[in-house]
């Protein structure tokens, strides 16, 4: 790779005086410093001559808003470290990893000491809801708790044509009537490539189907396009020259660069969303949980006392390690996951879930217990009221939540069951429940739920109460349990699947529908996503995060939620949800579809999505999570 890719890459900015800048991660600089000390030391002169710039980008490529505040602080930092003692410079710009961005992450950038970051142009446009003409885009980046900084626009389909060009897919004149259309009457530079080098003469193997490489060689073919933009008046300048530029004369005024309808932005077209490196891949989901136990035990044994293992444990968190990656990669990265696990002293591997109910308790033990429980007529809702909630369980739809009220609501209902007719519309026809499981296996064709009649089996044990059922489907049982504190305005919902493996499809347990009578004005969602303050979304629009972006991608994007919490309401009441990431880091998904005067607002947990770095293996975890109010 160092021989085809990156000597290639310093011959450019060396033959043809282009002051690029090169993006290489901590752990990148180490290796080449380990095997290519000649690359390296010609690296260096080149940037201390301004030949060329470094662009930081932490110590591995991970994927910011799906990771921890302080881990996410802690990779920039051990990056910064790398540089400086193996280059001696600080680089002044850092490039988003794999532009999956969040507002939380300016504040890691900034307290990181960068002067600015280089982020995709055309996702932030979508989640603005304007034109991606670099003219109209902003050029400061609003952080979470009122940080500022600066952004330089890269350029998907601009770098994507590059690509094409030099793969030998379009010809150099397609090329360039591409950029001639961009560059017209633009007076603010275009960044004409921003991902990787190593696309370039090299085919790595991750691919079950790869392109063949050029014959007339794609690095020549880079250069011959190189010295025709030259030779047509291009002003070629660097990274820091170009945000100097696209700044200039612009007010300081920062925007909030996310949206409902984009939480977090992420480079190419919407294949390439958040849940890709979240509940996809070769186990996704399962890795991410692994990764937040570790993250877990270190940080109650005291972060700062750890510093090699964290650096073990940002590999462990690459972006690389979720997405198309080889056998022989993938198992020398579990057996560094399972070392660490071993040094931390922490066990991988789901949780087993609780204990089944074997005997119910009596009318009257649940009544001394603070429990009123009651069934309507026909058999089919059972009611639990205590001082803090009033709860509504369909037994006919397999304990779904028909309605749920708080105390500090003035048990108004907030959460329940949509039926069918409640809109007036074909398109929203249906009926939609709270704590539900929907399994969809694609290639079966075949659509699994637990909408089933059930006998529950009640409980009191340690004055918590207790609510099972079972349901059978084809692919195993779905255990369903409703945990009720008597004295506390809280409702845990626990969903296994005992023996079950990650289908070829979608796992959306535990979704939630608000119900609209309950709430007054617009909605907001706040959860955090790898900064230390919360996103603040406010759903003014729809969003469908839950619908499939194609034939072979199942979601269009999602929530980080990093510290296990999900917040949802208007300004005077709300919902609050958390789980625990260290027992599932589950993968959050709004749906919010206005309808006259009402919406439909509902928040899938995804245990399982499909694109095309999916691979079968792993188990399915028990989805727990609890609910109440704020």
């Amino acid at each position: 790779m160092i021989e085809k890719c990156y000597w290639p890459l310093l011959e450019l900015v060396d033959a043809h005086e282009l002051p690029l800048g090169i993006e290489m991660s901590g752990w990148t600089l180490e290796q080449i410093q380990a095997i290519a000390p000649q690359w390296l030391e010609r690296f260096k002169i080149l940037l201390e001559q301004g030949a060329c710039e470094l662009i930081g980008s932490g110590y591995v490529q991970m994927i910011g808003p799906l990771v921890p505040y302080e881990l996410n602080l802690r990779n920039q930092q051990f990056g910064l470290d790398v540089y400086r003692s193996v280059l001696g410079i600080e680089p002044r710009l850092a490039l988003v990893n794999e532009m999956a961005y969040s507002s939380g992450m300016v504040d890691v950038y900034l307290q990181s000491g960068y002067q600015g970051i280089i982020m995709d142009r055309d996702n932030v446009s979508l989640a603005l809801g304007f034109d991606s003409d670099a003219a109209v885009m902003p050029s400061y980046a609003q952080g979470t708790k009122g940080g500022v900084i600066p952004v330089l626009w890269s350029d998907s389909i601009l770098f994507q044509k590059f690509q094409r060009y030099a793969h030998g897919d379009i010809r150099q004149e397609d090329y360039l009537a591409y950029f001639r259309n961009r560059a017209t009457d633009l007076k603010l530079p275009l960044a004409l490539y921003a991902n990787d080098a190593e696309i370039f003469e090299y085919r790595p193997g991750r691919y079950e189907t790869e392109s063949v490489l050029h014959a007339e060689g794609e690095w020549q073919r880079i250069e011959q396009l190189v010295a025709r933009l030259k030779q047509e008046g291009a002003e070629w300048l660097s990274p820091s020259q170009a945000l100097a530029r696209s700044c200039e004369n612009k007010p300081m005024e920062a925007v909030q660069l996310t949206s409902v309808k984009q939480p977090v932005p992420v480079k190419k077209q919407a294949k390439y969303n958040l849940s890709r490196w979240a509940v996809t891949g070769r186990d996704d989901l399962w890795l991410n949980t692994m990764c937040y136990r570790i993250y877990q035990a270190l940080e109650h044994s005291g972060l700062d006392n750890n510093p090699d293992l964290l650096r073990r444990l940002c590999q462990c968190w690459a972006s690389d390690m979720r997405t198309h990656i080889t056998d022989r990669r993938w198992k020398s990265s579990i057996e560094a996951l399972e070392s660490l696990a071993v040094e931390v002293g922490v066990e991988l591997g789901y949780s087993e879930h609780g204990q089944q109910i074997s005997k119910d308790s009596t009318e009257q033990e649940l009544l001394d217990a603070g429990y009123s429980i009651s069934f309507d007529e026909d058999g089919i809702l059972l009611s639990i009221q205590t001082e803090s909630l009033q709860l509504v369980l369909n037994l006919r739809r397999g304990l779904t939540v028909h309605s749920l009220a708080f105390r500090e609501h003035g048990f108004l209902p907030v959460v329940g069951t949509l039926p069918q007719g409640y809109f007036h519309s074909i398109e929203l026809g249906a009926d939609f429940y709270s704590a539900g499981v929907v399994v969809e296996q694609v290639t079966k064709h075949r659509r699994l739920t637990d909408l089933e009649w059930v006998e529950p089996k009640m409980r009191v044990v340690a004055g918590n109460l207790h609510i099972q059922a079972v349901v059978d489907t084809a692919l195993g049982q779905i255990c369903k349990e409703i945990v009720i504190e008597s004295k506390k305005q809280r409702l845990a919902v626990n969903i296994s699947f005992p023996g079950w493996q990650r289908p070829y499809g979608t796992v959306r347990a535990g979704t939630l529908t608000l119900l609209p009578e309950a709430f007054n004005g617009s909605l907001s969602v706040s959860y955090h996503a790898g900064g230390e303050g919360e996103e603040l979304l406010e759903l003014n629009d729809g969003c469908d995060h839950h619908q499939p972006a194609s034939s072979l991608v199942s979601c269009k994007s999602g929530l980080g939620a990093t510290s296990g919490c999900v917040k949802i309401g208007d300004c005077e009441k709300g919902v609050t949800i958390q789980w625990d990431t260290t027992e599932a880091a589950i993968f959050p998904l709004l749906q919010h579809q206005p309808y006259q005067a009402v919406s439909l607002t509902r928040l899938f947990f995804s245990l399982c999505e499909i694109d095309e770095t999916y691979r079968q293996g792993g188990e399915l975890p028990c989805l727990s999570y609890q609910i109440s109010p704020h």
